[in-house]
């Protein structure tokens, strides 16, 4: 059954559910499904674990290749036939041919991406559960706390506990979007897709020299309002903000990129950037490349290790810096990758042994000394079969280290091995 139990505000309630305390029957059915998954669990551990290690190796033994191969240009201004098919390094700001536009409120600006993003004033729902043993049931008491906050995605308010008093419109009338340039240049050279992909140092855009582009939108600060008090919004109201990632071109009105302090363009019909709009510009992107020459397009480059090298980064870096940053990245990838991997296995091992703790769940001493002994042999056993499975991944690359990992592995049973004799001695 349910009892509700109301605050008096209508923002806050508190529900209280309650139902029979399992049997040992059904809680050995849950813990049978919970196998099933600790299972899947561990099996996809060892998939990530092996996986990675091979996959890191393969993007080590690459940005070595890489750095043996590249060429750096003379000149981001022409292009010599003598690099064709070659692995160059080269860096420049980045040129676009055509601004990027919002006609919905005139906005305009030379980069390479453009971002609209839109937020709504709604409703949002929290919650906050405790489960409690009363009269033989188990209850479960959770407070529902709703508040209004901007939020880029619409809440589905259906989903509330309570909709009455809490409900969001289904859409807004106003949509995000992302624009993107169709042609991004550093120099004469075009960059492939994959390249301008890496592009995302989105920046808020300043609008806080700009008028109000229609009479039902108010800006305020860095926002444009569909609100009638911007100080004060009501559920449904929507407000603007853009972003913007790789400012690029030249403007006539502000001089060549090199020379102005930021290569922006805003504008609504009619009006031109003057000297008082020129303080919010800054200098173009400049960024470091390294990929493939193939005529005037950068494309990937696919190594004899069976990688892909298309780097891109902000600003002026030399071959070295390039890839010290990416062999950085390669083995931060591969601890977050082996931490998952431990992880998942240690969970699997824990669901799949917690049948032992309810088979034993109706002795308190005896169930608390179990669960001890279940964890830390998850710990042990995680740990040992990781570092085992790490080194079967090195074996092809590293034998000696694989050796090494290997011998590594027992080291977790034999201290447990080693806890557990002194106890069976006293």
């Amino acid at each position: 059954f349910q009892q509700f139990s109301d605050t008096g505000s209508r923002k806050e309630h508190v529900k209280i559910t309650s139902e029979p305390k399992p049997g040992f029957l059904e809680r050995l059915s849950e813990t049978s499904g919970g196998m099933l998954i600790g299972l899947v669990t561990f099996l996809l551990a060892f998939y990530l674990l092996f996986t990675n290690e091979g996959r890191a190796l393969r993007t080590a033994k690459s940005l070595d290749e890489g750095l043996s191969l590249v060429v750096s240009l003379d000149s981001i201004h022409s292009i010599s036939q003598q690099n064709e098919g070659r692995l160059v390094h080269l860096a420049g700001a980045l040129s676009t041919s055509k601004p990027l536009f919002d006609p919905s409120y005139g906005l305009s600006i030379q980069a390479v991406k453009l971002k609209r993003n839109v937020e709504m004033y709604q409703w949002v729902e929290y919650e906050d559960s405790k489960e409690y043993e009363e009269d033989g049931e188990i209850k479960k008491e959770t407070k529902y706390s709703y508040n209004t906050e901007w939020k880029s995605e619409v809440v589905n308010s259906r989903n509330f506990d309570r909709e009455i008093g809490h409900k969001n419109p289904s859409a807004m009338a106003v949509e995000s979007f992302t624009a993107v340039s169709p042609n991004v240049q550093v120099g004469s050279f075009v960059l492939s897709k994959g390249l301008v992909d890496k592009i995302d140092d989105f920046k808020q855009l300043s609008l806080s020299h700009l008028e109000d582009p229609h009479a039902d939108v108010t800006r305020k600060e860095d926002y444009f309002y569909h609100s009638d008090n911007p100080r004060r919004p009501e559920v449904g109201d929507l407000r603007v903000s853009f972003f913007y990632a790789g400012l690029s071109g030249d403007d006539p009105h502000l001089g060549s990129a090199d020379r102005v302090s930021l290569q922006l363009l805003l504008y609504f019909v009619g009006s031109v950037p003057n000297s008082e709009t020129s303080k919010y510009f800054s200098l173009s992107s400049k960024v470091t490349v390294i990929a493939r020459q193939r005529g005037d397009q950068l494309v990937p480059y696919h190594t004899k290790s069976g990688d892909v090298l298309e780097i891109l980064y902000p600003g002026d870096l030399s071959v070295e810096e390039v890839f010290q940053k990416e062999q950085e990245s390669n083995t931060m990838k591969t601890w977050a990758l082996r931490a998952a991997g431990w992880l998942s296995m240690f969970v699997g091992i824990s669901l799949m042994t917690r049948i032992f703790h309810t088979l034993v769940d109706w002795f308190p001493v005896v169930r608390d000394l179990v669960n001890i002994g279940l964890k830390a042999f998850a710990l042990c056993a995680a740990s040992s079969l990781s570092l085992l499975t790490i080194s079967v991944g090195w074996l092809f690359y590293r034998p000696l280290w694989a050796l090494l990992l290997a011998l590594l592995s027992i080291v977790p049973i034999l201290v447990a091995r080693s806890q557990v004799l002194p106890k069976k001695q006293q």
